[in-house]
């Protein structure tokens, strides 16, 4: 894991505490002696440190945090001094969004709206730096105590002109499927519309206590996007608006050229919601009528088998080239 302790000196960084532990990096609270100020240390562990695609994924988040300076983005501070790998951030107090939704399930539809905007101003400002998160959900949402919030973990994020595919892009894809968009379960890229979607959900998670997608493992649930419409949210609570349903099937568009063009778009109806016109949707009255297309499902299936093909063949290419 990680050989650091409350109490030892990291650098400039007084290491106070330990505050939460993955599979890739331990996370420390700390004093930058050098200024008084409190931050977050991300220490990878030796593991990570050694396998280079997944050292990949942590570098992609360093170099991401330390371009981006957006009060709704988690900040990463440069150094270019340092004694061993490890990233800066800004310390934010605050719960994750994830938490907030386990303590209440669901929220009231004034804060989930304030809430969505947020993250979507958020959006607007790193789509605008050619930036695309790619791994939206509760999980990376920092929420604080005035329903503030921070964007983190831009581990599989894309920047323009990025072109390479990496074995944690692909788990990652795998590891979210309630939040991932149809076109990227396609196999596509994926853009800025895809994170749209993606607020969809967690919009509708929100107001609901429910994700729109559901079934026994990931692939169903994939699937099950790609074909049929969720239970509209009156449905499940009547008190949810025409206008604020109206705005959630606008961000869930399957087809990404009939989703909102842009993140601002998507928070300027949540910011405004008596401009926005409420459509007469088919979505209303055919969310019953469940599709199961089994020879789309078998090629679905087929194609996700070959995944490790493909990673292997990554693996080996690297291999022999470096």
């Amino acid at each position: 894991m990680t050989d650091l302790h409350p109490g030892d000196q990291l650098d400039h960084y007084q290491i106070e505490s330990l505050v939460a532990r993955s599979g890739m990096a331990s996370i420390f609270r700390a004093t930058d002696t050098l200024n008084g100020r409190t931050v977050a240390i991300k220490v990878p562990h030796p593991e990570m440190e050694a396998d280079p695609l997944l050292f990949d994924r942590f570098k992609r988040e360093q170099d991401i945090g330390e371009k981006l300076d957006h009060p709704g983005v988690m900040k990463v501070f440069h150094d270019d001094h340092r004694s061993r790998i490890y990233m800066v951030m800004e310390w934010v107090e605050g719960k994750l969004l994830r938490n907030v939704l386990s303590e209440k399930r669901k929220l009231p539809p004034e804060r989930a709206s304030c809430i969505a905007a947020s993250i979507c101003e958020a959006l607007a400002y790193i789509h605008s730096h050619g930036v695309v998160h790619r791994d939206m959900k509760p999980e990376n949402i920092m929420v604080d105590a005035e329903d503030r919030i921070k964007l983190i973990d831009f581990g599989i994020a894309g920047q323009e002109g990025s072109r390479r595919l990496t074995f944690a892009k692909l788990s990652n894809v795998m590891g979210t499927p309630d939040y991932i968009s149809p076109e990227q379960v396609k196999g596509k890229r994926g853009d800025g519309r895809s994170d749209i979607y993606a607020v969809g959900v967690i919009l509708y998670e929100m107001l609901t206590g429910k994700v729109p997608f559901t079934g026994n493992n990931a692939f169903v649930i994939m699937n099950d996007r790609l074909l049929n419409s969720p239970i509209p949210p009156r449905e499940i609570d009547p008190s949810i608006s025409p206008v604020l349903q109206e705005i959630i099937y606008r961000a869930l568009e399957r087809d990404p050229r009939n989703r909102y063009a842009s993140a601002h778009e998507f928070a300027k109806d949540l910011e405004h919601p008596e401009q926005v016109g409420v459509a007469d949707r088919p979505e209303l009255t055919d969310w019953k009528k469940r599709k199961s297309h089994w020879p789309q499902r078998v090629l679905m299936y087929g194609l996700l088998a070959l995944i490790p093909v493909a990673v292997f063949s990554l693996l080996l290419w690297v291999a022999r080239h470096s």
